[in-house]
């Protein structure tokens, strides 16, 4: 007849459950496995096969009641690992996303907006292209297996133990929200000179020529001028999306390092 103790039945639980909670952290939050449109059951599915797959390499558990308070500080700090690692690849696609706001309402498109389930607001129709063209890009590159490759690493680099998590990490996370700008602007930035020199011809034109309703003209002119150029520079954001996922992969393990206590 099998017997388990307690101790045993313990361990063998928290060699789960503790690596499981960092890892629906971060596919909780994390670019294209947290969107909305993957069922829960998928997620959650995900990440018990991940975590029964990697849970006889990962080091040794402290030995802490799963049921104690220090058991119960333990999960949340996991919680928190992988939500913070999660939520420095999201801020690469939401970088994405404040470029295609800026490039939308440049080009006059600022009415068509519709709403997104994952932000649950309106959204504009560049932004969400570039989103959708970010995320093919994701997969195509296979960053998502590398995101996981980092957390399957993390388990060695930052291993699970009742010591609380270093303030610097989570300094870090916080600093690195405002590359949404930055970056926004800079992969934006190529358009707005071009819908910038054709406001100005129009702007001439219409000094020159005062008889011609510039509101009759000026907005399909924008928005062809705006569509023609998003086809030609449309090429050059691959290599500046990969530029953006190494960046957002090399901050992670910074992350990862910082929290260390």
């Amino acid at each position: 007849m099998l017997s388990l103790t307690d101790a045993q039945l313990n361990a063998w639980l928290i060699s789960f459950i503790w690596p499981l909670t960092r890892i629906l952290g971060l596919i909780m939050v994390a670019p294209v496995f947290g969107h909305s449109s993957v069922p829960r059951r998928v997620k959650i599915g995900l990440g018990v096969f991940i975590a029964l797959i990697i849970a006889p390499t990962l080091p040794p558990m402290p030995d802490v009641g799963l049921g104690s308070w220090y058991g119960l500080f333990i999960l949340i700090q996991q919680l928190l690992i992988g939500m913070a690692m999660g939520f420095i690849m999201r801020v690469v696609f939401a970088a994405v996303e404040a470029a295609g706001e800026i490039v939308g309402l440049q080009m006059g498109l600022g009415f068509a907006s519709f709403f997104d389930p994952q932000s649950a607001g309106q959204t504009l129709v560049i932004s969400q292209f570039f989103n959708l063209l970010a995320a093919l890009l994701f997969l195509a590159v296979n960053a998502h297996l590398l995101l996981l490759g980092i957390l399957v690493e993390s388990f060695k680099s930052l291993p699970i133990s009742p010591q609380p998590l270093s303030a610097a990490g989570f300094y870090s996370v916080a600093t690195y929200g405002s590359v949404v700008f930055s970056i926004g602007l800079q992969l934006a930035l190529p358009l707005i000179a071009i819908l910038l020199m054709t406001n100005l011809a129009l702007g001439i034109l219409t000094r020159s020529a005062p008889q011609l309703n510039i509101f009759a003209i000026g907005f399909p002119i924008t928005l062809g001028v705006g569509l023609i150029a998003l086809d030609i520079t449309l090429p050059y954001f691959t290599p500046q999306f990969e530029h953006m996922f190494r960046n957002g992969f090399a901050a992670t393990t910074a992350v990862i390092r910082a929290l260390h206590p």
